[in-house]
């Protein structure tokens, strides 16, 4: 892998981690493109998420030491009723996280398989993602000020269902937290914030993989230099493509994205038919 090819993939990593259009399925198609697979793609892949959730803590650096501060503070946890507002926060994002980790320990396989079959589910769930986005934009469901704790539920269970290739977690989880009724800019800070300890965990156990395996054929046909360049080309994109998703819920304007979602879904289904 080259370094220009490790650019492109950072960028598209960075900008797709965070607006609502699958970064997983764009990673595959590139991957596709570029004649990339094997365990330097995946190594590649590891540097790219981690860049990706640094961005996220960088852009939402108050939040995060907001539910911290609530967290660890001495009248935190005298009752579930009289829980602060930060570690409501933070047992919600828990919650949110029961489905995927569901799906972690007793799916994994299966998802693996899901993951290696190609461009032809990635374009499927693009128009899935594509439809999803559409729907919760024409939908107008009153806006509530907090998230719930069944919402955040809920919302981890798209979160879980977007580790199809091609459905955006993003899209599926701002989509779904926007039909409950929740307030834009909220959900899109929760969909931000609910997705780093799941793929942190991810990343965990893809290096425990590349260990395993041994970091000569992981680091086969990847230099330093392209995973530095990837890592920072992901890092800088995600934090203007967060920056930018937030206002972009907030002003409602997410079904420009559906129409890009559609047109990358039929190109990925048709390009998989003749190759």
């Amino acid at each position: 892998m080259s370094w220009l090819e490790a650019l492109i993939l950072g960028v598209i990593q960075g900008l797709t981690e965070f607006l609502p259009v699958s970064s997983s399925g764009h990673l595959t198609i590139l991957s596709n493109l570029f004649g990339l697979e094997g365990e330097s793609n995946l190594t590649m892949i590891v540097v790219l998420h981690v860049a990706t959730v640094l961005s996220t803590l960088f852009i939402l650096w108050k939040e995060v030491v907001w539910i911290f501060k609530d967290l660890f503070s001495r009248q935190s946890w005298k009752s579930y009723s009289g829980l602060n507002d930060g570690t409501k926060y933070a047992i919600n994002i828990l919650i949110s996280m029961i489905p995927v980790g569901i799906v972690g320990f007793f799916f994994k396989d299966a998802v693996e398989e899901i993951f290696g079959s190609g461009l032809l589910i990635v374009g499927i769930m693009l128009l899935v993602t594509a439809s999803l986005l559409a729907f919760s934009y024409f939908a107008k469901p009153r806006q509530r000020e907090n998230i719930s704790g069944w919402h955040a539920f809920i919302i981890g269970i798209g979160q879980a269902l977007a580790v199809m290739p091609g459905l955006s977690r993003s899209g599926t989880t701002i989509a779904t937290g926007l039909l409950l009724g929740n307030k834009k800019e909220k959900i899109a800070q929760f969909s931000f914030l609910m997705v780093i300890p799941p793929v942190l965990g991810e990343a965990l156990l893809d290096v425990m993989d590349i260990i395993q395996n041994g970091f000569g054929s992981a680091m086969s046909g990847i230099s330093p230099v392209a995973l530095i360049v990837g890592f920072i080309a992901a890092f800088i994109t995600g934090c203007l493509a967060c920056k930018w998703m937030i206002n972009v819920v907030k002003k409602g304007k997410l079904i420009w994205f559906a129409v890009y979602c559609l047109i990358v879904g039929i190109f990925a289904i048709i390009y998989s038919q003749l190759c």
